[in-house]
């Protein structure tokens, strides 16, 4: 009888409870172009050797924040081969302002990661569309930094010198609608670590193993020591991490990325927030997992909600009102004066404090009561 009864209470309370999704029943729901060209709009511009190896890292967001960890902690860029992460996450590591980037955006780097997956033909070609648009502007031209070719209407970007690589910095906010040169104030060694690079008509991000050598390829590769770390044919087929698309992300924090198109909002995303495994929200979506909070932190503690979006308030000056018992010039404040505020006043506080009283010495006896 009590059996029945257990069995009986937990097929009401599974009855209650909400249906999980299935991995296969996770629906993904695409990007407009208008949010791809926000999205890309700060490394459209990008040589494609780097551009290509970005878009396959923001795949592995986790990796990502691995590595920009050891980056901080390591000065030596050749440790980064040795490491456990995808080959495109070791390749931007060789770039550490561009992996530092990524992952301060980690939010911004997981949806970038999402559309690559997903949505890699409309990814590739909104960076045409924002290359073509800052050509159209004079933005982008060939520099001694960069060269700007045109490949049967398509716009490749390469590394001008052979043994550098240099990343434009540039504001999307000017340079897709007016004229503004782009600086290049980072430059990076051209090594075996760029082995990929972008197909254009393809519309994808190929290996080219130093050996389908043109352009750019054929210019640095005397220049590239060639090893297995990144040269071998595990790489032909270029891997990408498909369960990003199960990812937490804040696409509230997308919203800031509007500047090609400011009316393009995420705002369709916000209640779409999945849990892992293609759960249903849970109480705390909406942020990318940090593993090591996760560690120290209950992150699912629905308490922590409450504070989030609050700015501390900073401390507020409490004013001492004017009063006897506060004079600066003669020592700061007199506690005893205080107490007496209300009664005594301001000449006889200043007295008070200037002249403290004597301790009373007790009473000599009268002469007349010696005995």
């Amino acid at each position: 009888m009590g059996k029945n009864l257990a069995v009986s209470l937990a097929l009401s309370l599974m009855a209650l409870a909400p249906p999980l999704l299935a991995q296969d029943d996770a629906v993904y729901e695409p990007f407009s172009p208008d949010q791809l060209d926000n999205l890309l709009a700060p490394i459209a511009l990008y040589p494609d050797p780097l551009l290509a190896q970005v878009l396959v890292a923001a795949t592995f967001p986790d990796q990502v924040d691995q590595a920009a960890r050891f980056v901080r902690d390591d000065a030596n860029a050749d440790d980064v081969d040795g490491q456990p992460w995808d080959v495109s996450v070791k390749a931007v590591a060789h770039c550490p302002e561009v992996l530092e980037m990524m992952a301060d955006k980690l939010d911004w780097a997981t949806a970038l990661g999402q559309a690559y997956v997903n949505q890699s033909t409309d990814v590739m070609t909104s960076v045409q569309r924002l290359r073509a648009q800052a050509q159209a502007t004079g933005s982008l031209v060939t520099t001694p930094e960069m060269q700007v070719v045109d490949s049967g209407g398509e716009i490749e970007l390469w590394p001008a010198q052979p043994q550098y690589l240099f990343v434009p910095a540039y504001d999307p906010a000017v340079v897709f609608f007016s004229r503004a040169p782009l600086f290049f104030p980072a430059r990076f060694l051209i090594g075996a670590w760029l082995n990929y690079d972008c197909d254009w008509r393809g519309h994808r991000v190929f290996y080219h193993g130093w050996d389908q050598g043109r352009g750019w390829m054929e210019r640095s590769r005397p220049y590239v020591r060639v090893n297995n770390v990144y040269v071998n044919n595990g790489y032909r087929n270029v891997m990408v991490d498909r369960s990003v698309v199960q990812r937490r992300v804040n696409y509230q924090a997308l919203s800031r990325y509007d500047d090609v198109h400011r009316g393009a909002s995420f705002d369709n995303f916000h209640g779409a927030a999945r849990g892992e495994g293609g759960a249903p929200p849970s109480p705390n979506r909406g942020a990318v997992q940090n593993k090591i909070l996760a560690r120290n932190f209950n992150t699912a503690d629905p308490r922590l909600n409450g504070y989030r979006g609050h700015v501390p308030q900073a401390p507020t000056a409490v004013r001492v009102p004017e009063s006897p018992a506060f004079a600066p010039a003669r020592g700061g404040f007199d506690s005893r004066a205080a107490s007496q505020r209300g009664q005594a006043s301001r000449g006889q506080a200043s007295r008070a404090q200037a002249q403290p009283p004597r301790p009373q010495m007790p009473a000599r006896p009268a002469e007349g009561r010696r005995r």
